[in-house]
């Protein structure tokens, strides 16, 4: 194959392309465009041998033509260069068929694990319902547990196209189609040598990004025979929440003062500051920013009313000031791929990736406090500021305490010593840091042929994957050590003059000999570094993951009939998948102040066998221009699960040639993977979560009343304070575990489609117009979820279902800091228990003319839209649905469109993404009251054909500069930790690129 020069690259009818989408169906026509730029209809044909069939994701069987009766996109190698990106999820995420993903740069900072991941998500349905393909084959995970392919390990430049595929696919491709199916199809026969050089910054000058890529190939013995390789390199600064004035302060909206939400008013910062909280039955102390103890503490507001010190506020802490809004990510990778025919009907291929990703992530200084599940006291959240001698009752004050807080202090647990309550953030150990290195390989070899005169075409192939991650953690503390440096004393000295008198020490004398040192918590910087050196802990964190799978294909014509040949293709698959995760001793045990993490390890493996056949019914007769009918079975045994069973029907109709019809209804299943099958229990701090038994009184209030009164705790509460009443610290300190079950069962999807495509070829002004729409519908049971924490608040106590209250840990006497009756632990456990549903439409055009404005030149408008009509998630079957279809990350309303210009000398484009306006989850504020106005964004790239040889292309994203809202994140699903949701939004601002691309 010759390799496709840049000039003719830039003339070429590239009708499968848009920024972000090529959102024609596959069962269009493709055009060409012959030397003197008239337009020549060109039905893609061949004859079906192994070296030129068609395979088409959607379907199975090698076709002289290239159709689809399903909804079919493709994203092409010309596309990727236009959107000069360096990460294939930035130009798939543009396509309004893309939710928004579980794991991206913007949104990974906070999490333990899958720092710097990119995974793509079909339909909103989450990223383990998306399968994810390279040339029709799987793709071992890269997130622990999981199913989830990191896009990171895609080479962009090595991507001769992509296939997106929507709705159930699963009697095709096995589990995990249940939302559809990504494939990722690589450069063939590629032969002489592609450079490719970027380099791109924001306007502010920040998030820096580079790339490198180099693609080789030649023929071997005469052609019988091919190679390619790849070499690329990438680097993405990363952005700080610092960095952006609409991020940079923890946001309290105008809402608290009864206007809009998303307007900035004034800070809300957190409470747990640098200089500490300290909570006594007399009042509450902190310092003022000169350092001066006070007896009042606030978060927001000008100033609180202390009688010992100044009293200038607030004296919360800017966590913006630290946080994250996208990850630095470091790519380095290698691909290659190699086939030879061995004779006229055996060919022998081989693939083979190589990434290495590195990735970190920092954000604010740990908050620690003395009570809770991960306090340094979750007994009874005190902290003894006197303590006994070793080995006599003699009792010590700690001399690092205030006098005044001393003074206040009482002996709340019964144990004969004075203690308080604290909350401080740890400010003297720096940011908490994470640095992850990720290795994945993947190797496929196999072989190929024809068969019956190439009547049919075989392969059969190996394909292997493993994926290793190493991360490194710190800015936590070991727990035990804390409390050692926290029971401190003054030393008298001896009679032997051994000791300084009046020099504070640890208490224990084995924590001394340890190198324990006393850590004085009392004011900012006050911790001496010795006292850090002692309590500080690094956390590490390790993965594993391998696939083996084994298939074999045949596929082919059946024989004839009068409308056509009937196609037929069989195949059987092994699959075997194992994973393990191992964090250190410290966060097995949740002795590091932070969530108690378990490790997992487990496999499972999956012998499966899949039939599809397509018949022709009718062809070339009135009102039946194609008539056919399509069906596929697969049939697959887990050794978790046992037995599973996915099939599809098809049909496509077209009455004239300008107008066709497709439509299919699919049964699709998803297998659980390792970690929804072996995971322990591991912790979790929700956010967003109202406390239902809030408000309620001594009496009234219902069934809920009742229910709530009935704990020991509540009632405790409402006998103290009139009605049950909660603090900020009550709010903030909920925690629970979420964990596996062996005993999980696959989830079963029902899924159909219905559309039309019309491209009026018959009409000469009108025959570059193709409109495809698409009515879409799944619904999936059976869901592998833990129940959602707030529904189980709602239907133990509003409900009165005892399954439920078993979920739920009230603490049953106030501790230093939390109140009696607040919620200590709501634990949610997989179950297969709820149902997602989703459904809308999906409408694609595009057209092309030539304008005559300048010589050969040539106009592409294209576009695709996306109206939801329902995304809904039941926790119980029959239940009420907790819509998420027009909030925040799953807009009613998006679209893209693309428009490019260009000659042989150059090629200009435009892309505008948009994205509706949006509410609030109502899982935060029980309403769709607060709104989240519409955003468009452009982007825009000149390419220049310097030569046939030689491009140079200028680009600018977000030309308009368009800010990302202001969204609290505290909200429910803001899980990015800023003030928006950075992984919806544009949070970089208008940036700019330049690269070259030579060939020779």
């Amino acid at each position: 194959m010759t390799h496709t020069t840049p000039l003719l690259r830039g003339r070429r009818l590239a009708l499968f392309t848009s920024a972000g989408i090529a959102a024609l169906a596959i069962s269009t026509p493709v055009f060409a465009q012959d030397a003197d730029d008239s337009i020549v209809d060109e039905q893609v044909e061949a004859a079906p041998t192994p070296g030129n069939a068609i395979i088409v994701t959607g379907s199975r069987i090698a076709s002289p033509t290239v159709e689809s009766p399903a909804p079919l996109q493709i994203v092409d190698s010309q596309v990727i260069d236009d959107a000069g990106v360096t990460n294939i999820q930035e130009v798939l995420l543009e396509n309004p068929v893309f939710g928004t993903p579980t794991l991206s740069r913007t949104n990974s900072a906070f999490l333990t694990s899958g720092t710097g991941v990119a995974t793509v998500d079909l339909r909103d349905l989450g990223s383990d319902r998306t399968l994810v393909l390279i040339n029709g084959r799987r793709v071992v995970g890269s997130v622990a547990g999981s199913a989830t392919v990191d896009l990171n390990v895609i080479p962009t430049q090595f991507i001769e196209r992509v296939d997106i595929l929507t709705g159930g696919a699963s009697s095709l491709y096995g589990s995990d189609a249940i939302a559809g199916v990504v494939n990722f199809v690589y450069k063939t026969d590629f032969e002489g040598v592609e450079a490719n050089a970027q380099y791109g910054i924001t306007e502010e000058g920040d998030d820096a990004r580079y790339q490198a890529n180099l693609t080789a190939g030649t023929n071997l013995a005469g052609g019988d025979g091919n190679i390619m390789v790849h070499f690329g390199y990438s680097n993405e600064e990363g952005l700080l929440s610092n960095s952006r004035a609409n991020t940079r302060v923890d946001d309290l909206d105008s809402i608290y003062f009864g206007g809009e939400f998303g307007v900035p008013t004034e800070p809300y910062y957190s409470s747990f500051p640098p200089q500490g909280r300290f909570v006594t039955p007399g009042g509450t102390f902190t310092y003022d920013p000169d350092g001066n103890l006070q007896d009042c503490f606030t978060t927001n507001g000008p100033t609180c009313a202390s009688t010992i010190g100044s009293g200038t506020g607030p004296n919360g802490f800017n966590r913006q000031d630290f946080r994250t809004l996208a990850v630095p990510v470091e790519r380095y990778l290698f691909a290659a791929r190699a086939n030879y025919a061995l004779s006229d009907n055996v060919s022998v291929f081989a693939e083979g990736t190589f990434n290495k990703t590195t990735s970190s992530r920092i954000i604010e200084p740990f908050p620690l406090e003395s009570g809770g599940a991960n306090g340094i006291y979750p007994t009874d959240g005190g902290y003894n500021i006197e303590n006994y001698l070793p080995g006599t009752s003699t009792i010590v004050a700690n001399p690092f305490v205030p006098a005044e807080i001393l003074a206040a202090a009482t002996d709340s647990n019964g144990d004969g010593l004075r203690d308080i309550g604290f909350a401080r953030r740890l400010s003297e150990f720096g940011g908490r840091t994470g640095s992850t290195s990720r290795d994945f390989y993947r190797f496929v070899v196999g072989l190929e042929g024809g068969l019956f005169d190439d009547k049919f075409s075989w392969d059969i192939s190996y394909n292997y994957g493993d994926v290793s991650e190493n991360q490194v953690s710190s800015g936590q503390v070991n727990v035990i050590n804390f409390r050692d440096a926290l029971a401190v004393r003054s030393e008298v000295g001896d009679e032997n003059g051994n000791g300084i008198a009046g020099e504070a020490i640890c208490i224990d004398p084995e924590a001394r000999a340890n190198g324990c040192a006393p850590a004085n918590i009392f004011g900012a910087g006050s911790m001496s570094q010795d006292a850090v050196n002692y309590i500080q802990a690094q956390g590490t964190y390790q993965t594993g993951i391998t696939q083996q799978v084994v298939q074999a294909n045949l596929s082919g014509s059946l024989f004839e009939l009068p409308a056509g040949s009937v196609g037929i293709a069989v195949g059987a698959e092994y699959r075997k998948e194992s994973s393990f995760s191992d964090n250190d001793a410290l966060t097995n045990a949740g002795l590091n102040a932070g969530n108690v993490l378990p490790d997992t390890s487990g496999s499972f493996d999956v012998k499966e066998a899949y039939g599809e056949i397509r018949v022709p019914i009718l062809a070339d007769t009135p009102f039946f221009e194609i008539l056919e009918v399509g069906a596929a079975a697969r049939v697959s045994d887990y050794s978790t699960v046992g037995t599973t069973f996915s099939w599809n029907v098809t049909g496509t109709w077209a009455p004239v040639e300008d107008v066709r019809f497709r439509g299919t209804y699919a049964k699709a299943v998803r297998a659980p993977n390792v970690g929804e099958l072996f995971s322990g229990l591991s912790q979790t701090f929700p956010s967003g979560l109202t406390d239902p038994c809030e408000g309620i009184g001594a009496t009234g209030g219902g069934a809920l009343g009742d229910n709530c009164r009935a704990a020991p705790g509540v009632a405790a509460n409402i006998a103290a304070n009139g009605t049950f009443t909660l603090n900020q610290s009550d709010i903030q300190g909920i925690s629970g575990f979420n964990g596996g079950n062996p005993d999980l069962q696959e989830e079963t999807a029902t899924s159909w489609t219905a559309g039309v495509i019309i491209n009026p070829r018959s009409f000469d002004a009108l025959r570059n117009l193709t409109i495809t729409g698409d009515y879409y519908n799944i619904e999936v049971e059976d869901v592998i979820s833990g129940f959602p924490r707030q529904f189980s608040l709602d239907q133990c106590y509003g409900q009165g279902n005892a399954t439920f209250c078993d979920l739920i840990t009230r603490r049953p006497t106030a501790t230093a800091v939390n109140s009696a009756g607040s919620i200590d632990l709501i634990n949610s456990l997989s179950v297969n228990a709820s149902v997602l549903k989703t459904s809308g439409i999906d409408v694609t055009a595009s057209w092309f003319t030539g304008l005559g404005l300048m010589e050969n030149d040539r106009l592409t408008i294209r576009g695709a839209y996306t109206h939801i009509l329902e995304n809904d998630f039941f926790s119980l079957p029959g239940g009420d649905a907790d819509r998420t279809d027009g909030e925040v990350g799953t807009s009613k309303d998006r679209f893209t469109a693309n428009v490019a210009y260009g000659t042989g000398d150059f090629r200009t484009t435009f892309t505008g993404t948009f994205i509706g306006s949006a509410y609030i989850d109502d899982q935060f504020d029980g309403s769709r009251v607060y709104e989240i106005p519409a955003e468009f964004y452009l982007d825009m790239q000149t390419t220049f054909f310097a030569g046939d040889r030689y491009e140079f292309y200028l680009g600018v994203d977000n030309l308009l500069d368009n800010d990302a809202p202001n969204i609290l994140s505290g909200v429910t699903g803001n899980v990015t930790g800023s003030d928006t949701a950075a992984d919806v939004y544009d949070v970089f601002g208008r940036r700019y690129y330049a690269g070259v691309r030579l060939t020779f």
